[in-house]
């Protein structure tokens, strides 16, 4: 059984990403389980909270989400032609202390996929993605990209997809993603 955690950047109910996610779930393969995780609940990244408190619950638990899959994928929405503030947040977050950046992130799988009402999806939002995750020593998969374009006509008023040919889309990524961890194990 592979495990994959999908992780939405979007806190909106109806988002698209959080749509996108709870579809890849729904389309996710036999002897795959894909759990989602959010971000509600994730402060404001202050080194002086993490100093005298140190990491908050919800950024625990998260970490803990993240070390038991054998590979995430970021949801990611596009904000100004990059990453969305409260995603990158909890990234940094979860890479402290440093010492935890090797069991949460080093040499485990990432995917990033994305769904934006732009004709250009979100392309410059998984560029920046890049950096971050090697920077964090992740095993980022490029075997596809999933850039979903004019989410705004592919989504229903309640965030869900309502069209097909994406819905194959995801599967297709969900499946090759699945493999690939398989492959990682």
């Amino acid at each position: 059984m592979t495990k994959l955690l999908g992780i939405s950047g979007s806190l909106r109910k109806a988002s698209f990403n959080t749509g996108l996610l709870n579809a890849a779930k729904a389309v996710a393969p036999a002897g795959v389980e894909f759990e989602i995780a959010t971000l509600h609940g994730i402060p404001l990244y202050d080194g002086d909270v993490e100093a005298e408190s140190g990491v908050p619950a919800p950024v625990e638990a998260l970490k803990q989400r993240i070390i038991a899959a054998d590979g995430v994928v970021l949801f990611t929405p596009e904000y100004n032609n990059s990453v969305p503030g409260v995603f990158k947040n909890a990234i940094d977050w979860l890479s402290r202390p440093p010492a935890d950046i090797r069991k949460v992130f080093r040499g485990r799988p990432f995917a990033v996929a994305g769904a934006s009402p732009s004709k250009f999806g979100t392309i410059l939002s998984q560029n920046a993605w890049l950096a971050v995750m090697r920077t964090l020593g992740a095993e980022l998969w490029s075997g596809k990209r999933l850039m979903v374009q004019n989410a705004d006509t592919l989504f229903d008023s309640q965030g869900q997809l309502t069209d097909e040919e994406t819905r194959e889309r995801l599967r297709g990524f969900v499946e090759a993603f699945a493999d690939y961890v398989a492959t990682m194990k």
